[in-house]
This record gives C-alpha cells, structure tokens and sequence, in this order.
C-alpha cells in the first residue's frame, strides 16, 4: 500500500451544513480499511505518516487562537503556547520514528484547511476545524481534540479513531506486532552514515530522537516516544489529569480545561471518579481571568477572497495575508529541509525556521488583526458565503467590529 497523500475533492457534513472542501489525504481511508492483522511495516509508515499530519493540523487551529489575544503575558497565552510547544515535539516525534524506519517525513505540503471537519488519519471524523479566535465554543473544539478516552461523550464512541490516543495504540500495537522487522530496519538505518536516510533532528532541544547507543530496543524506544505524545496530550491514566512522567505538568486536556472553567485544575479532597459530570469539581483552584480577545472572523474556505475583493482596502490587507503565507510556507519548506535535507545544515535550517516562527505573531497581531473588515460587507456574509456564513457567525461576534486574521495557507500545497 503506497503513502502518498492525494488530495481529493470531498463533501463535509458540518454541524448541519454541508460544503464542498479539500478533503483529507485518500490514504487515510485506505487505511482505516486495512485489519489489524495486516497492519505492516507500510501501514506503519503510512500511519505515522498521517500521525505527523495530525500533529501538524493542531497548529494553525492554536496558534489563531493564541494570536488573537490582545496581551501575549496573560496565563492564557502562556498555556496556548506551551501546548503549542509540545505539539511541535509530538510532530517531531513522529518524524523522527520514520526518519529511523528509512522514510521521509512528508512535511512540506501539509495544508489544513479551515473550515473542514475531522483529523488526518482519520481522527475524531466529528471534529470542527476552524481557524478562529478564542472563544468558549472553540475551546469545545480544543477539549474534543484532546479528550482521553475516559471523558468521551458515548455518540463518538463507535467512530473508528474517536481520540488522538486511540489512533496512537493501534500504531503501537502494529509495531510490537513487527517488532523483529522494524528493530532489524532501524538498527539498520541509525547505523548508517549522515545523509544515507533521513535525519534525526534535536535530541538535545526537548525532541526526542532515537539511537542504537540507546540501551533499549529501537520498537521500545518508538512505543515510549508514542508514549510521550499520548500522556501529554490526555494525562497519565483515566484518573489523572497530569502528565506525571513529564515533570507532572497538567496535560493539553487539562490546560485548555483551565482556561474554560477558568480557574486552575486542583483535584478535589477527597477525590472523586474523574468523569464528564465531575470534571467541573477538578478545576476550583487560582481563578484564571478570561482575556482581551481581538474579534476576528473565522477563516473561511476563500481566504477572505471575496471579501478583500469589495474591501477598499483589500490589496493592503491581501499583503499583509500573503506576507504571513510566505513566511508559514518558508517555515513548512525548513522543516522539511531539518529532515530530508543535508544533515550538517539541519540545525541552520532550524534556526531560521524558529526565528519565522516569531515572525508569524508580528505579522499577525500587528499587521493583520488591525485591519478592521468594513461593517457593509459582515452584513452581506451569508450573501456572499451562504452556509458557511453560520460558521463564521459561531465563531465571531458579528455584532461588534470584526478584524481578518491569518489563514496559515500553505503555498507548497
């Protein structure tokens, strides 16, 4: 089975509303087709494959919220952002697994899209994608991304992959299924010299990378990376919201928790089951204050080409959205580069992709997000988007000033 990831044209039902979308890569169909008992060493790469894709589409839907805070210092921000962190580890971690299993990471033209619906991989197929502001509706969505298993409304249940952690346990459990061939694979790969195979990127950065001089296995040191990336994301067991392994730092789940509940998480004395109807009792500690939020309208599938079409200042505007396009494209291009490229620029080629990084807030906090979208046109939204305007109505205060903000398209895709 190949690992290419073709774009199709699909149809998404989206809370109710039905549009035409760039659909997620066909493999992942294919995938989830496959039975457990031949899920091979190529399932595995197209799977991790579709892991760094997944991985990767948390970002833009983040960082919109993060900078659409008007103070970068709130403990708002700072807990977007340190999510925000460990997601680029987890990307990291995966292109790291197939780095050692021979593969290129295939970085350079992912591009999700907003609005769509649903994970690469084929993860939490429920799942609204909208690059939006902070609110408490996408806040919902930050929770279903992260939700362990434990917390799981029943209607998603049945889906294939309904967490992030699901999705992961069927990987690891087709490496130790492979185990002989994939420790033989990578021992073979790790030995090689520097630029025979991919490269390992940022052992000593808070990535995690992989070895031979590792004492232990190559799969266990795969199944333990895996690890890593689930018990940030949704806590150490069903009980604990914590990521105890990680120096006991509350995981994603419970940081976008706080900032919804507003308040701390503090677990209870004496503690009662962790469940959907006790949830609310874990997070009573230090009120954490909600944030000035700059109002910005939800990206739609256009890129705001129609509206910047009937705005007498579209063309200013389109530049700044273009600068922020390159930039984000330059960033999908270096990364790519930290693997595939040439081993001895791998970490000048990190460098410069951190220093865009930042670049992307100045772009758009300072130049996007103070261009104001003429009220005459927010009236015509659902004249000129339709159904879709439903979206951006949800995710926008339409009857306060309304600003553009960025729309993290990638210009490889």
């Amino acid at each position: 089975m190949g690992c290419l990831a073709a774009l199709h044209e699909g149809v998404v039902l989206f809370a109710g509303i039905t549009f035409a979308f760039r659909g997620r890569p066909l493999v992942d169909q294919r995938l989830l087709s496959i039975p457990p008992q031949d899920r091979d060493l190529e399932w595995i790469k197209a799977s991790l494959q579709s892991a760094v894709a997944l991985e990767h589409a948390t970002l833009p839907l983040y960082l919109s919220a993060m900078f659409s805070l008007e103070v970068q210092n709130y403990t708002t921000y700072n807990l977007i952002r340190s999510v925000v962190m460990e997601e680029m580890v987890h990307m990291a971690i995966g292109c790291n697994i197939l780095a050692a299993l021979g593969e290129q990471p295939d970085i350079k033209k992912l591009n999700p899209r907003s609005p769509s619906e649903g994970l690469p991989g084929g993860v939490e197929p429920d799942l609204p994608v909208v690059f939006a502001q902070l609110s408490k509706d996408q806040l919902q969505n930050f929770l279903r991304l992260e939700t362990p298993v434990s917390l799981l409304a029943p209607q998603y249940r049945d889906e294939k992959y309904p967490s992030i952690g699901a999705f992961y346990s069927k990987i690891k459990t087709a490496i130790s299924a492979n185990a002989d061939e994939i420790n033989a694979e990578a021992h073979k790969v790790l030995s090689a010299p520097a630029n025979t195979y991919p490269n390992q990127v940022g052992d000593n950065i808070g990535f995690t990378a992989f070895s031979v001089q590792d004492k232990r296995t190559p799969v266990q040191q795969f199944l333990d990376g895996i690890d890593e990336i689930v018990e940030q994301g949704e806590g150490s067991n069903a009980q604990d919201l914590y990521a105890n392994n990680f120096d006991g730092e509350g995981s994603h789940y419970a940081r976008f928790a706080e900032i919804y509940y507003g308040a701390q998480l503090l677990v209870p004395t004496p503690e009662p089951k962790l469940t959907p109807e006790t949830e609310a009792e874990f997070f009573k500690g230090h009120k954490i204050p909600w944030p000035n939020v700059t109002n910005v309208l939800a990206v739609p599938l256009d890129g705001y080409e129609k509206l910047l079409a009937l705005d007498p200042d579209g063309e200013d505007v389109e530049v700044n959205l273009r600068k922020f396009d390159d930039t984000y494209t330059e960033i999908m291009t270096d990364l790519d580069l930290m693997w595939n490229g040439p081993e001895e620029k791998s970490w000048p080629t990190f460098g410069k992709a951190v220093a865009a990084m930042t670049d992307l807030r100045v772009l758009s906090c300072f130049n996007i997000m103070r261009s104001q979208i003429p009220p005459d046109l927010i009236a015509r939204l659902p004249e000129l988007y339709g159904d879709e305007a439903l979206i951006m109505a949800r995710y926008t205060d339409l009857s306060a000033p309304v600003f553009y903000g960025p729309r993290f398209i990638n210009k490889n895709a």
